[in-house]
């Protein structure tokens, strides 16, 4: 589902994100980029989203070229991930229902299918009972599992998650992390980008996840 050939970013002279990698994530994976910051992780899942570009090397997604992919071809790209990053943008103007209805409203659909199915995602990150809420009324953890919610609310094929624990403590990091495996469950690719080792030790504990380990833009690891 999502190749990456010989593929390196670099941005200047002494400033390189990735180097030479090279692997495949086959359809329904859920897989855990681990390492240290600037390891190379997000650059990774933002070449997956096209925000950014190689260098070198080809991306492929589906089968489509992500560097030979036109500007106005990307949003048909981006209606199949779900992204989902440390700093959730929220609108704090309006609730947690409407946020997570943006999505489908900007695709077209009616204001009234765009509600049953962002009421349907908040329901499944436990979250339905708090629609009317708005975001400074909820605690970090249950920020981020808003922005959980509108990133699947448009049913993607892929979900990219970068960071998604970061600055949360143990309790909503779990929560956040259980409603991740239970759209993979379902079939979902799931990437996870974190350097939090008890990430990965949760991972293990509750069941057999890839791990692929970057440092300074490489691969240095890839196991089951």
């Amino acid at each position: 589902m999502i190749e990456f050939r010989c593929v390196s970013k670099t941005y200047s002279a002494d400033a390189t994100a990735l180097r030479e990698v090279t692997l495949n994530i086959a359809r329904g994976e859920l897989v855990y980029l681990a390492g240290p910051s600037g390891a190379g992780k997000s650059t990774l899942l933002k070449m997956i989203a096209a925000m950014e570009r190689p260098t070198s090397g080809s991306v492929l997604v589906n089968e489509q070229d992500i560097g030979r992919m036109k500007n106005a071809s990307l949003p048909y790209l981006r209606r199949n991930l779900g992204l989902i990053f440390q700093q959730q943008r929220l609108l704090t103007d309006r609730s947690i229902l409407a946020n997570t209805m943006l999505p489908l409203l900007v695709t077209g659909a009616s204001k009234a299918e765009a509600e049953l199915r962002a009421r349907a995602a908040l329901e499944k990150v436990g979250l339905e009972a708090r629609a009317l809420a708005r975001p400074l009324e909820l605690s970090g953890g249950e920020q981020q599992r808003v922005a959980i919610a509108r990133a699947i609310v448009n049913r993607p094929q892929i979900i990219l998650a970068d960071e998604p624990t970061a600055n949360l403590d143990r309790a909503s990091a779990d929560k956040v992390l259980d409603a991740l495996r239970a759209f993979h469950s379902v079939g979902v690719t799931c990437l996870i980008a974190t350097h939090d080792e008890l990430v990965l030790y949760d991972a293990a504990r509750h069941g057999s996840a890839r791990v692929i380990r970057l440092d300074q833009g490489s691969v240095v690891g890839d196991a089951t």
